[in-house]
């Protein structure tokens, strides 16, 4: 996992991705709230690092640390609910995206090529301008791992259960293929290793090795707080400038990557999970882990889990342990290709085409934050990721200015607002009793049905004032009926002139009606419906 995080991170050297694979496991097991879950570097974030690194794994260090700090106070002032406001369209988008960028930004690995760009559309150009320069060696390797890692994403899919009745051999070959299936990633890294030695061995070397890694674990040391450079020592101020929005949207995505996750096993396995606890894990995971030279972790949308519980995270973490102090010299011999292979496998079944087609289907309107979520991340991630915030925020809060009004006429004219009124509302409530009111033919009282209402403040209560004074000068009475408690309390406190409310519309219907002479000869109909659909 430290590989094929890292990798798809050019900012930081390859190592990094090993360094950050250990200490979450560890915090994890002990603070976490989903025992499925571990904490890692993930294809996501080291998207997000390297837009924000700098190709420096001091600011990538510094970030972790940063970001820890920034989910470890959340946690502590229980700010888990504001996940609640970042919609389901809006996480979508994102990671339909990330998705795409992420394999695309494989694919120089997969042909072999150099010098690409990291941004999406001027990757797009320049490896179509240089695809005749793709070495085949690479391309042959890294199209036979996609192939094997498809074919064995199948397999495990369609195999059947074995029964326990069934023979030995019968089991033991079932269990040959699902951890072969299972094990897919690992299996083909390590083929391709023998297969790049196997070269190496004689004399010639057809692809891009991802090089030597520093052997032995990090040192444990907090994060450099300012950092050396030909002209001078940047200082923190100016590295906090640099960093800029990432301070923000890598600590988020952080947390939304792995509450995700972590709701997903716990909505399977049948527990619940605690934001709050997640963002005091996922703070103390980051922190610690910046002292042994980690970047920005998370929980993982493709992580591979072969079994829950702290005991698979402690073997996790011990398992990369082992490789820093025992087996970096044989990384060197990883194909990039192999290691770019895993990465597009794992991070393609993210972009969920299916999204586009259900909300078409069940509300179109929240197609828009999708939308633009998803082709801003083309752009820039933390564009994409805050547009996609304001928009859903705009309908949000145009719901809340404009809920639906429905007017329906009998012997009074009676209103019912769908929902709670607030400020924005109160002028569009005036604007729609007012034109209806002054219109019917003949004169009716106005009843203003309030059992939606759950909540009013001040300025729909001035509102309210000035819609009584209105009609009263046109000679209208309005009453009131439905008023749930909280309401009534304010309206009461207000002290409105003319105010008056009953218990039901029919009450209301009775009183008013026989003011202005109407009689109950005709049934309400409903002649109006506004609102945001």
């Amino acid at each position: 996992p430290g590989s094929q995080g890292c990798a798809s991170a050019p900012s930081v050297p390859l190592q990094y991705g090993l360094y950050s694979s250990f200490m979450g496991c560890f915090v994890y097991c002990l603070l976490g709230t989903a025992k499925d879950v571990t904490l890692g570097p993930t294809a996501i974030m080291s998207l997000l690092v390297s837009s924000y690194a700098f190709h420096q794994p001091v600011y990538a260090v510094l970030l972790a640390f940063l970001s820890g700090c920034i989910q470890l106070a959340m946690g502590l002032l229980r700010l888990g609910f504001l996940l609640d406001f970042i919609s389901c369209p809006v996480i979508k988008g994102f990671t339909s995206a990330a998705s795409i960028t992420i394999s695309f930004n494989q694919i120089k690995n997969i042909l072999g090529l150099q010098g690409i760009p990291r941004q999406f559309f001027l990757q797009l150009y320049e490896t179509l301008r240089r695809i005749r320069e793709a070495r085949a060696g690479d391309a042959v390797l890294g199209l036979s791992c996609l192939a094997a890692l498809a074919g064995l994403r199948a397999m495990k899919s369609h195999l059947p259960q074995a029964a326990p009745t069934e023979a030995l051999a019968a089991r033991i070959s079932y269990l040959i293929v699902w951890v072969s299936a299972t094990a897919r990633n690992a299996l083909v890294v390590l083929f391709a290793g023998l297969v790049a030695y196997s070269f190496q061995v004689m004399g010639s070397q057809p692809f891009r090795l991802t090089g030597s890694i520093p052997q032995g674990l990090p040192a444990f040391r907090p994060p450099r707080f300012s950092l050396a450079a030909p002209n001078g020592t940047v200082p923190f101020p100016s590295m906090l400038q640099d960093m800029g929005v990432g301070l923000a949207v890598v600590p988020l995505m952080g947390l939304l990557e792995s509450v995700a996750i972590a709701k997903a096993f716990a909505s399977q396995n049948g527990y619940r999970i605690d934001p709050d606890q997640e963002l005091l894990a996922l703070g103390v995971a980051n922190v610690l882990g910046s002292f042994v030279s980690s970047y920005p972790i998370t929980g993982s949308f493709g992580r591979w889990v072969a079994g829950g519980g702290a005991g698979h995270s402690l073997g996790r973490g011990a398992l990369v342990l082992l490789s820093l102090a025992y087996l970096t010299s044989l990384f060197c011999y990883i194909p990039k290709a192999a290691l770019a292979a895993v990465i597009i496998s794992a991070v393609l079944p993210m972009f969920d085409a299916g999204i586009f087609r259900t909300l078409w289907r069940v509300k179109r309107l929240d197609l828009v934050p999708l939308c633009v979520t998803f082709l801003l991340c083309f752009w820039e991630v933390q564009y994409g990721i805050v547009a996609g915030v304001l928009v859903s925020g705009v309908l949000l809060l145009y719901s809340i200015a404009r809920p639906p009004i429905k007017v329906s006429e009998g012997a009074v004219l009676l209103v019912q607002p769908g929902s709670s009124l607030h400020f924005p509302a109160v002028e569009h409530l005036r604007d729609s009793v007012c034109s209806r009111a002054l219109a019917a033919s003949p004169a009716r009282s106005v009843v203003l049905d309030c059992c939606h209402v759950s909540s009013i403040d001040y300025t729909a209560v001035l509102g309210l004032a000035e819609l009584l004074q209105e009609l009263r000068r046109h000679g209208l009475p309005l009453a009131f009926c439905g008023l749930q408690d909280p309401v009534l309390q304010v309206l009461l406190s207000a002290d409105l002139e003319g105010f008056q409310h009953f218990p039901s519309w029919e009450e209301a219907e009775q009183c008013r009606g026989a003011e202005l002479g109407g009689s109950r000869a005709e049934p309400f109909t409903s002649t109006e419906s506004t609102g945001l659909i």
